[in-house]
């Protein structure tokens, strides 16, 4: 089961690629209440209007969490904001199944001490290339929008790029 935080869920919707990842996606991502008030909060914004209207679809489902005192030691331990916290709440309620979406540097590293699986909206660009949900050129203007509106390392990118390129010519990235 995929659960977004609001890192990854706005960068995919600021991107244009949340759509993209929808349609692919078998099942309903799922986003704690926490991550919905943060990724809608100003309505005027394009990215808020779609994820709220992905919402309304019901192709993003909004669930509570249920442990206000996991919640607040990890906020404090991993010093995260709600929404990361309530994401990462909803992942241990869910065990093994669960994968977290997140690009948040803290939530990255709560999920390695908790052993949660998680995948960046740079590891989902790269899979929707792998996939041929998009081709390798439109995938590097998904990266320039992504590198635009996140705050990513050059090095990082610079992967990222090489990944993309390798799968338009054929290679498996997984190998190099």
């Amino acid at each position: 089961m995929l659960i977004f935080d609001s890192s990854t869920l706005i960068l995919l919707a600021k991107a244009e690629l949340l759509d993209v990842f929808l349609d692919d996606f078998e099942g309903r991502p799922l986003l704690p209440r926490a991550v919905e008030a943060e990724s809608t909060a100003a309505p005027g914004r394009p990215d808020g209007l779609l994820i709220r209207q992905r919402i309304l679809e019901g192709r993003l489902v909004v669930k509570e969490t249920k442990q206000p005192e996991v919640l607040s030691r990890l906020v404090q331990d991993f010093r995260l904001g709600l929404g990361e916290a309530e994401a990462i709440v909803l992942a241990l309620d869910m065990g093994d199944t669960a994968v977290l979406a997140t690009d948040d540097r803290n939530a990255i590293r709560a999920c390695k001490v908790l052993r949660i699986g998680f995948v960046t909206s740079l590891g989902i660009l790269v899979r929707a290339v792998e996939k041929g949900l998009v081709t390798p050129a439109d995938g590097a203007g998904f990266l320039e929008r992504l590198r635009f509106y996140g705050r990513f390392r050059d090095d990082i990118i610079a992967e990222v790029e090489r990944q993309i390129g390798d799968t338009a010519h054929g290679k498996d990235t997984e190998d190099g």
